[in-house]
């Protein structure tokens, strides 16, 4: 597993809000995680608030980097053989699914009124932003998921992607350049990035989104998959920084 390590970020320390659990050492090692996801993965989105409060509570002992899965290649060979899904329509009961068992709010009849035909476009435009700086990446990736999953917008039309670019350049506080960004993701930089991505899933038997992995400085590693609560990841972390 030492392959994720690459692009590793390391946060500053800053306070945080009360936790339910023991105080962690201060001087504690960092942990690293690799977050494995796709932009079209309605799970990641509800885990999108487990998540927030993991990196408020633990940012001074953690560091994290995101990898792309490519959950939709295209519609024409593809098949979920656990959720039983081949074609578009199929897929929005199982975001209706995701919605009614997290409470989050998800907009499926995206899948019925204009669905998107690949999630590869997305990854691809997410390694952009993140070719930029792992912020302008992250917040990216984020704004990818709010226009699809609440708003209803196929983010496999370039259309999408670079208006969403827009956005991100507008906030004026990731140094963020969509001059860059559309050079990059036109040419072959962005696909050779994504490219790196599909391979590390391939290798780890990455399958299902969202996973994390999540190791100690000892090189003691857990792998959680699928959806998780706040108190499931956090009871991780806990058992590894105390190893």
């Amino acid at each position: 597993m030492e392959h994720l390590l690459k692009e590793k970020r390391t946060v500053e320390n800053h306070k945080s809000e009360k936790r339910l659990y023991t105080p962690l050492p201060q001087q504690a090692d960092l942990v690293t995680i690799t977050y494995y996801t796709d932009p079209l993965c309605c799970w990641s989105w509800a885990f999108e608030p487990e998540w927030k409060k993991i990196l408020e509570n633990f940012s001074h002992a953690i560091t994290w980097r995101y990898c792309m899965g490519g959950l939709l290649p295209g519609w024409n060979n593809y098949h979920d053989a656990i959720n039983s899904i081949s074609r578009p329509l199929q897929m929005g009961p199982m975001w209706m699914h995701a919605a009614e068992l997290t409470g989050v709010y998800i907009q499926h009849d995206i899948w019925a009124k204009d669905p998107p035909s690949s999630s590869y476009p997305a990854c691809v435009a997410v390694k952009c932003a993140a070719l930029q700086s792992a912020d302008a990446g992250e917040k990216y990736l984020f704004l990818l998921r709010e226009a699809c999953v609440t708003k209803g917008k196929n983010i496999a039309k370039q259309s999408v992607l670079f208006e969403t670019a827009a956005l991100l350049e507008n906030e004026n506080k990731f140094q963020f350049h969509i001059e860059l960004f559309k050079q990059n993701f036109l040419g072959a930089e962005g696909r050779e990035a994504f490219r790196k991505d599909l391979q590390e899933v391939k290798y780890y038997g990455i399958n299902r989104f969202p996973s994390l992995v999540i190791k100690n400085p000892s090189g003691n590693a857990k792998l959680l998959t699928g959806f998780k609560t706040y108190k499931t990841v956090a009871e991780t972390l806990i058992e590894l920084l105390a190893v």
